[in-house]
């Protein structure tokens, strides 16, 4: 059964006719286009397909799409503002915090929900963050690196 679902995507509003039940991560990369949030395990242990919802990250392959109704979605696409990087896209670039970059997507917008809740996190707090998202390459020092360097951008130092 399809119904009307409103929400808004990357600072837009977008609707669609859909099955409520139907998973955010396919709604966004089949009928929305947008292939920044991956599939990985389909069982949100990786964090491949991470987005923010309302600021907070989750895993898309877990959210039926009929639960962000009158929600905001951001994707890794919707995360620069006016041409500019977010500093967690800048730092990763600067920490070579990726390699394959399959996951780099999901790490990002983990991070900066990460630094959402918590702008001055230390190492373990990072750490811990971002325990659940997966590098199957093994970027991790440099992604917490990166992430280090994001908070003290964020705050205004260096």
């Amino acid at each position: 059964m399809s119904d009307t679902v409103s929400f808004k995507l990357n600072h837009r509003p977008v609707q669609l006719q859909t099955d409520r039940n139907r998973l955010l991560l396919w709604v966004l990369r089949t009928d929305l286009g947008l292939t920044g949030p991956k599939y990985g395990c389909g069982e949100g242990h990786c964090g491949c397909c991470t987005v923010l919802l309302d600021k907070v990250a989750v895993r898309s392959c877990l959210i039926p799409v009929g639960s962000v109704q009158g929600r905001e979605v951001v994707t890794i696409e919707g995360l620069e503002q006016d041409g500019e990087l977010h500093p967690v896209q800048q730092a990763f670039i600067a920490h070579d915090a990726l390699q394959c970059g399959f996951c780099i997507p999901g790490q990002v917008l983990h991070a900066v929900s990460l630094l959402n809740r918590n702008p001055s996190p230390t190492r373990k707090e990072i750490v811990r963050g971002m325990d659940n998202s997966l590098c199957r390459c093994g970027a991790h020092t440099r992604i917490i690196d990166a992430i280090q360097a994001a908070a003290a951008e964020m705050k205004g130092g260096k």
